[in-house]
């Protein structure tokens, strides 16, 4: 069975001087998270934008499908802290997000540094949110396992 999510958003004036909001549709966990242009390539001012939602989903995807490789190899993680830095940059003509980066700090028992990159780059290739980014925006993933 397909899970459907929602997210609303609303737009009011031009790109540059405009304003909007986005809201979580479907949980409502967040409602009217205040959106511009300039939040998206200046400063937040607190603001978010689309491309620190897209880190954020892709920081929790990937965690779950690293967990998930991570407890299938025996070795289930303590804790997983993971980043995503998405980059938002002008390319040509236009503006484009080049890249997802994924750091993640892990605490795992009974693995070595070797099995855990391993495990770390197949859950940054293996994330549904990674798949529908790949081939678009470069993806990386820097994966250290702490004592």
């Amino acid at each position: 069975m397909a899970a459907i999510r929602r997210a609303d958003a609303t737009w009011s004036g031009d790109l540059a001087t405009g304003k909007g909001t986005v809201s979580a549709g479907t949980s409502g966990l967040f409602r009217d998270l205040p959106v511009s242009w300039a939040s998206r390539t200046e400063a937040p001012a607190g603001r978010t934008s689309p491309e620190e939602l897209l880190a954020a989903s892709h920081a929790a995807c990937f965690s779950m499908a690293f967990s998930n490789g991570l407890a299938k190899n025996g070795t289930p993680a303590t804790r997983l802290a993971v980043t995503s830095d998405v980059t938002f940059d002008k390319v040509g003509d236009g503006w484009k997000v080049t890249k997802s980066e994924l750091r993640v700090r892990g605490t795992v028992p009974g693995i070595d540094e070797k099995k855990f990159r391993e495990l770390a780059d197949a859950a940054k290739d293996g994330c549904p949110i990674s798949g529908a980014l790949k081939g678009n925006v470069a993806l990386s993933v820097d994966a250290r396992l702490e004592k």
